[in-house]
């Protein structure tokens, strides 16, 4: 038997079905373009969904792939398994082959048994197909299927099995495209099983030992889901196959762990070579080292798909896995930063093929290695705390750790809840997971990150699609639907082809309604690739006159575009000759500032480095917003050169080229793809700048034609956007030069409050500032002169309650520190007593108490003594048995929470 290698196994997979008609479309990123319904790519379905879908089509009907995947959330969850066991990760490729509306069955499983069987040799006599058969008896048995498998030659007709929804129906969500499958199953041999000796136990498909293992799934999508009980048959039945790649190697490679492969194993080895391990050492600590090699392949892959360590959704997904591995290292005596050198391994074997590895390699090192560091900085206080907890549990005789405790110790120690949950399981106990995600969702909206995910889409496909089709029967749209071209029409002339008022379809609207409009042709841009759509109005040609304000666009389904908006005038009716006008002057606002990020992103990684990746961006007409990957805040020097390079540019009025040509093209030639953007076969190109660009980039947005059109750009503000994220807000063009304008009328009019002129402004501030310091300490010294007088007079009021003295007073315009030099000259005074002083600072309570070291002895504690102050003004505190300081909220009940202090004199001296 041939003794394949994986690069050679993955490239025989595609080059097989492009011999066989199929185009082959390189792995989409592990962030998913354009669907909010997913945290990552987790199949390789998932870039070819909206197709199923209806709101796409593609250039081809066949096609084959290898997909990057993750699953380490949802439904879709492997992490728990991941280093436990052989097969599970949280990264793999999955090989996959489709059909969209082309070839099905018949063909999909002749191909599927061809290869692997005559090409890649596997024993026909071990594999097993399973087909669908309703348990409730409500969907046809597959036999279609089933029929075809029986006449595969050397295929043993009794190796088809039949399994009900579970196994062998896929379906998208509760509604949609759905149909059932065909699982191929390989009998790795009586050897393989893990339930030998269990009682009544027996090998079989789809069983629970490890005996017969899924390679392949062969998804027949045949039904539209309309409700729980509702199939309709798809007018195109599509194909979608998925193969876990790591698996087919593992049996061609004839071992019996996919860590052992040469996939994954020399990540193995490199860990091996920095513990200095033993084979037996090695084999003794085999978790360990699977969990490092698993998740130092998917942070690799994470980072270079644009993801960089952080606190929530995919970049705590990728800060966990580092973290984990991290401290499993730990475990097996890697104290330092040791991933990247795994990493390393990752990027030779894998970056011939997956060439964003070698792209971005010095990102990827560097990230890796900066969050171990990040990490070390905070694991030992934060294990003392988590063991601490997990010790109270067990001496309460309890086993789960609270949620908000867990997520406490991720909040304040970088312990991500896997890692705590691991600890935790070591130990016999477990974690409240879902008070966890409970914690770290209600901290996720309190600090304005909202909602995760969105609709699935497609939701209103049955709504336009007719539509579509009935216009394409009569002649009035193309096959292709709706003419878009937003670089070269403002203005487009047509028929009124379709209305659509609140769900329907109509044949008229009036004033005041709110529409959607289909034409045959337009020019409005539709918002994608973080630039907002066009805005701009449709106006009949003819009496009677109307008119429609457009404000938004949608591509509700393959081919249909509609502009949406509110009728301003007249009867809009179907039928109508019209005129479509974008809005130039907004539109050219719009132009500037997306060329403007261009030349921001260029400059950004001139000054800071290539890591620093667009991770978000927004083209607006008033402003642009630009979101980075960047550990650290810019400093004022790196800020100025960063504008000073974009205006450099806009000065030197570069021209721009722009281009369509194939993706992959595009991507040989340097074109930058940005992570998380979904690319057609053909893209469109901005060049800026021919022989040596400034800028290279994948872009459907609209651009100006020479770089001076920006006129001026002027950044507006730098922060955090995420951990790991900086955000730039930016303005060019008219919104540059109004705001250029209002700061030198604020500049003027200081410039005249100073009597000055502009240039000695800065000069005369500093001066007046110098000034109010000065003025400030007197004041200060002054009020601690009067406070001082006052107190001593007030040191002549106590009270004494049996031997205490007691004394309280609210003391105006002094800070803690001066309360404390008080509080401390009434203990020099009094030998045995409490004193309890406050004042206002910056519009909040602030309480100092103290007691004599005399009355400590008597269970006196100043720290109790300020809280029970404070809680009537809605604050608390603490601090040492003689001296502590408290705060609070309500400034008006100042005197009634001093008043307390008697109270628990009198309580302490009863004793």
């Amino acid at each position: 038997m041939k003794k394949w290698t994986g690069v050679e196994i993955r490239q025989t997979f595609i080059d097989f079905f492009v011999q066989r008609g199929h185009t082959f479309v390189p792995s989409s990123s592990l962030v998913p373009g354009g669907d909010q319904t997913l945290l990552f790519t987790n199949a390789g379905m998932v870039q070819f969904k909206d197709v199923f879908l209806g709101t796409d089509h593609r250039p081809y009907s066949r096609a084959v792939n290898s997909q990057k995947c993750m699953r380490v959330a949802g439904k879709h969850n492997d992490l728990d398994d991941v280093g436990r066991d052989d097969t599970h990760h949280t990264f793999f490729e999955m090989l996959g082959n489709w059909s969209f509306g082309d070839y099905y069955k018949k063909e999909a499983i002749a191909w599927a048994w061809e290869l692997l069987t005559q090409v890649y040799q596997l024993d026909p006599a071990r594999l097993y197909a399973t087909c669908f058969k309703d348990e409730k008896g409500d969907i046809p048995t597959d036999e279609e299927a089933a029929e075809v498998w029986r006449s595969q030659p050397n295929f043993n007709p009794e190796h088809v099995l039949f399994f009900g929804r579970k196994d062998n129906f896929w379906e998208m969500a509760d509604t949609g495209p759905c149909g059932p499958c065909s699982e191929i199953h390989i009998d790795r041999g009586p050897e393989a099983c893990d339930k030998k000796g269990v009682p009544g136990h027996v090998c079989r498909v789809n069983g629970d030992c490890k005996r017969f293992l899924e390679i392949w799934n062969l998804v027949f999508i045949q039904y539209n889901r309309l409700s729980p009980t509702e199939l309709e048959p798809l007018p195109q039945r599509h194909v979608d196959t998925g193969m876990g790649f790591e698996r087919l190697v593992s049996l061609l490679q004839g071992v019996s762990s996919n860590y052992r492969t040469d996939l994954l194993w020399p990540l193995l080895q490199k860990t091996q070579e920095l513990t200095g391990h033993t084979d037996a050492e090695r084999e003794a600590n085999i978790t360990p080292y699977r969990v490092i090699a698993d998740h130092a392949r998917a942070a690799t892959f994470l980072i270079a798909d644009g993801v960089v360590p952080g606190n929530t959704g995919r970049n705590y997904v990728c800060r966990m896995i580092i973290r984990r591995a991290a401290r499993f290292g730990g475990k097996i005596g890697l104290k330092e930063p040791f991933l990247a050198k795994v990493a390393e391994v990752v990027i030779q074997n894998y970056g011939d093929f997956y060439p964003e590895l070698v792209r971005n390699r010095t990102a990827i090192l560097d990230g890796i290695t900066r969050e171990e560091e990040r990490f070390q900085r905070t694991l030992e206080s934060g294990m003392k705390e988590l063991q601490e907890s997990l010790d109270g549990l067990k001496g309460k005789g309890e086993k789960i750790l609270d949620g908000k405790k867990a997520f406490d110790l991720y909040a304040t120690h970088g312990l991500p809840l896997e890692l705590t949950r691991d600890i935790a399981q070591e130990q016999g106990l477990d974690v409240d997971q879902q008070g966890f995600r409970d914690a770290m969702e209600e901290h996720r909206l309190a600090s304005g990150a909202g909602k995760a995910f969105g609709p699935l889409g497609g939701e209103d496909v049955d709504l336009y699609r007719p539509a579509l089709e009935s216009l394409q029967a009569e002649g009035k749209l193309g096959k292709a639907g709706v003419e878009y071209n937003p670089y070269e029409w403002l203005e487009v002339e047509g028929e009124l082809l379709a209305l659509f008022r609140e769900g329907q379809r109509v044949s008229s609207v009036s004033a005041g309604d709110q529409v959607e409009v289909l034409l045959p042709r337009t020019g409005f841009y539709v918002e994608a690739g973080g630039q907002v759509s066009d805005a701009g109005t449709i106006v009949s040609v003819n009496e009677p006159r109307w008119e429609i304000r457009v404000t938004e666009m949608r591509k509700p389904a393959a081919g249909v575009i509609v502009h949406v908006g509110e009728v301003v005038r007249g009867t809009p009716t179907v039928g109508d000759w019209v005129i479509a006008r974008v809005d130039t002057q907004r539109r050219r606002d719009i132009m500037r500032n997306h060329t403007a990020t261009h030349l921001l992103h260029a400059e950004l990684q001139e000054v800071l480095g290539e890591h620093a990746r667009q991770a978000g961006s927004l083209v607006a007409p008033d402003r642009l917003r630009f979101d980075f990957t960047h550990p650290e805040p810019l400093t004022p020097e790196q800020l100025e050169r960063i504008e000073a390079g974009v205006n450099r540019a806009i000065l030197e009025n570069i021209p721009l080229q722009t281009r369509v040509k194939p993706l992959q093209e595009a991507i040989a030639e340097g074109a930058m793809a940005l992570f998380g953007e979904k690319y057609g076969e053909v893209v469109r190109t901005v060049m800026i700048g021919e022989t040596d660009p400034l800028s290279y980039e994948l872009c459907g947005g609209t651009h100006v034609h020479e770089t001076g059109d920006i006129g001026l750009f002027l950044i507006v503000s730098e922060g955090s956007a995420a951990a790991g994220v900086r955000r730039i807000e930016a303005v060019t063009g008219r919104g540059a030069y109004e705001l250029v304008q209002k700061r030198f009328r604020n500049m003027r009019k200081t410039a005249e409050m100073l009597s000055a002129s502009m240039d000695e402004v800065p000069e005369r501030v500093e001066n007046l500032l110098d000034e109010m310091s000065i003025l400030r300490k007197a004041v200060a010294s002054l009020r601690q002169q009067v406070a001082s007088l006052a107190f001593d007079q007030d040191l002549e009021k106590v009270t004494f309650i049996e031997d205490v003295a007691v004394l309280t007073s609210l003391i105006q315009g002094v800070d803690a520190d001066t309360l404390r030099s008080l509080a401390d000259r009434f203990r020099q005074r009094y030998s045995t007593g409490v004193v309890v002083l406050a004042s206002v600072v910056d519009g909040k309570p602030v309480i100092i108490g103290a007691v004599t070291d005399d009355l400590v002895k008597r269970n006196f504690h100043a720290g109790d003594l300020v809280k029970r102050v404070a809680a009537v003004v809605g604050g608390g505190g603490g601090g040492r048995p003689t001296l502590a300081q408290a705060g609070g909220r309500d400034v008006s009940r100042l005197s009634e929470a001093l008043d307390q202090t008697y109270g628990y004199v009198k309580e302490k001296t009863r004793k």
